[in-house]
């Protein structure tokens, strides 16, 4: 045996040196040798070696098959990492030194699959053959098990990769994310791969900051890019519905060499476990410092794709809470989550109100996410049991705001503002509210008199309870009568109704405004047929720019024959009097 190895092993060495490379039928010779029998194990390191990004395709595909071959039967007697470094070299059993060699020459090949796999240099066509043998030795690990060893290899290269693992990504979530066990594993390698950046990012922080060295920032920061694009590929599970679990391996979740129990392998028990796993994932995910972009991605999705997911959604309280306390955008995409957490997951926000009146700035009516943060808005409002004070402080502020925003804007805030006047009869005062310069306001925060032409109203006050609104009214509503866009005008005119009568008037949906910009206004207007349409339009010629009617006192005619006449008198002042063959006009006195 050791004669033909070396044999093989010297005529391989000969036919490199001669040719400088191998051709593709020298590899599948080499192949082909190393599968007929143990005397040309040496063939396994020279295929190993074309195992590259760089190596050429037909090439590297050769090897690579002919490899997978070779150690998919052979996993079984692989021994474990431990027990082939206890072999020694001498005086050991030669099963046990075969068996040591055959560890070290399996640990390169799933070393050079995963490079093969996660590398941007990489062909498709080997990406893709590469990323189905590293699964299969997942699937074909001891005794059937998942391997989760070879697979937390492989996602800590694809999460620690510094070029884009979007193509990778798109091929393992078409390919094997549909399988339940996959996604298990998936969620307990992101778990301890955060947690293990989380401690660096802990330990390392000060001295970075100190160094003045942001080069370990921007890796974290592409690290933790990576680690939300894997979490977000992973497919949401619907736990509402009953459905069947497909798994990869035989075991299923187990990670241990038996088979599930009947009970283990329940519906309900897998649905737990999986629960169990995407919760802790994504809570140590969370505890990372997260790049804006990431952090704005998270909220905007979180209601959607993660709480509904996790085990014990009140966890993420502090994380909402966190969020939305820091205001600006970062609060606007916070509220989706937050909202459901205190409808549906019992939380309490005892300044939830205050924040959300904070909130209302000309800023979100430019936002991106403007539209769900608007549903909110009305949903929250909705409540009969919110205060009279609060009520009127959300119609004051948005009618104020109705100044300064966008007609699609405007438009929006006259329909917060018809709901809740609709909502809540009592604060129906503010629509029209007439002044008695002698007399007191015995209403809410009465103790001051009104003054004509004085807003108490102070919009800059961030507690709404001070702000007062209750001694004010929406004399901002009534300007917009006179709003330059047509749309805003004509919609204005749907307050002037008595909203104090529910059963003839109905809510407006808000997602009928909540999308909209200067391009749907201009849309609207567009596509509206005008009956009469107004015209610069006169019966007789103009012979002046005004009439004289425009300025009592004055006449205004043809100039263009008239004369200059200049009196002086007494040097104290000067008259002009200008004379014309069309009408005459009025004398201009000028002071010397």
């Amino acid at each position: 045996m050791a004669k033909s190895s070396s044999a093989t092993a010297s005529a391989t060495k000969k036919k490199r040196s001669r040719g400088g490379a191998l051709t593709l039928n020298e590899v599948k010779t080499l192949g082909l040798e190393l599968l007929s029998s143990r005397a040309h194990l040496n063939n396994a390191p020279v295929l190993l070696a074309l195992l590259s990004p760089s190596a050429p395709l037909d090439l590297a595909l050769e090897a690579l098959i002919s490899l997978q071959s070779f150690f998919v039967p052979l996993i079984p007697s692989i021994p474990s990492a431990s027990a082939a470094a206890t072999v020694g070299d001498a005086g050991s059993d030669p099963e046990l030194v075969f068996g040591a060699w055959l560890r070290q020459r399996f640990d390169e090949l799933v070393a050079a699959l995963v490079e093969l796999s996660v590398s941007a240099h990489s062909d498709d066509a080997i990406r893709d053959v590469a990323l189905d043998a590293l699964m299969d030795f997942v699937k074909l690990g001891k005794d059937g098990k998942f391997h989760s060893a070879i697979y937390h290899k492989f996602l800590h290269a694809v999460v620690h990769a510094s070029d884009s693992i979007d193509p990778l990504l798109e091929l393992l979530g078409s390919k094997y994310f549909k399988y339940t066990d996959v996604c298990y594993f998936t969620y307990t390698s992101a778990d301890k791969i955060a947690n293990s950046m989380s401690s660096k990012t802990t330990d390392s922080g000060k001295d970075s900051l100190r160094n003045g060295s942001d080069g370990s920032e921007n890796k974290c920061a592409i690290f933790i890019h990576n680690i939300y694009n894997l979490l977000a590929h992973v497919p949401a599970m619907d736990y509402q519905k009953e459905s069947t679990f497909e798994m990869w391996s035989a075991v299923g979740l187990s990670s241990k060499g038996e088979k599930d129990s009947s009970k283990d392998s329940s519906s309900t028990n897998i649905k737990k476990k999986l629960k169990l796993k995407f919760t802790k994932a994504w809570l140590s995910f969370l505890k990372l410092p997260l790049p804006l972009d990431v952090y704005k991605e998270v909220l905007a999705s979180i209601h959607q794709n993660v709480i509904p997911s996790m085990s014990n959604p009140a966890i993420l309280c502090d994380f909402l809470t966190r969020s939305y306390d820091i205001g600006g955008v970062i609060s606007v995409m916070a509220l989706s989550g937050l909202f459901i957490l205190m409808t549906q997951h019992g939380l309490e926000y005892p300044k939830f109100y205050e924040k959300l009146y904070a909130l209302l700035t000309p800023a979100v009516f430019m936002a991106k996410h403007r539209s769900v943060f608007l549903q909110l808005l009305d949903t929250c409002l909705k409540s009969s049991y919110l205060p009279a004070y609060l009520a009127a402080a959300f119609a004051k502020r948005l009618s104020r705001l109705a100044l300064s925003v966008p007609p699609a804007g405007a438009l929006i805030i006259i329909a917060l503002i018809h709901n809740l006047l609709r909502r809540h009869p009592s604060v129906n005062f503010l629509v029209h509210w007439e002044v008695d310069e002698n007399e007191s306001n015995t209403r809410g925060e009465a103790s001051q008199p009104k003054k004509i032409g004085a807003d108490p109203f102070n919009n800059d006050e961030a507690d709404p309870a001070k702000s007062g609104a209750m001694r004010s009214s929406l004399w901002e509503i009534d300007t917009l009568r006179h709003h330059y866009s047509p749309a805003v005008s004509r919609f204005v005119a749907s307050l002037e109704e008595d909203l104090t009568v529910r059963a003839k008037t109905t809510e407006m949906k808000i997602t009928d405004f909540s999308s909209g910009s200067y391009a749907t206004v201009f849309k609207d207007e567009v596509r509206r047929r005008i009956k009469q349409v107004p015209l610069a339009f006169y019966r007789t010629t103009p012979t002046s720019l005004f009439q004289g009617s425009d300025f009592p006192g004055w006449t205004f005619g043809d100039q263009s024959n008239s004369t200059i006449e200049t009196v002086v008198e007494d040097n104290e002042t000067i008259e002009a009097v200008g004379t014309s063959d069309s009408t005459p006009s009025k004398r201009l006195r000028v002071e010397a």
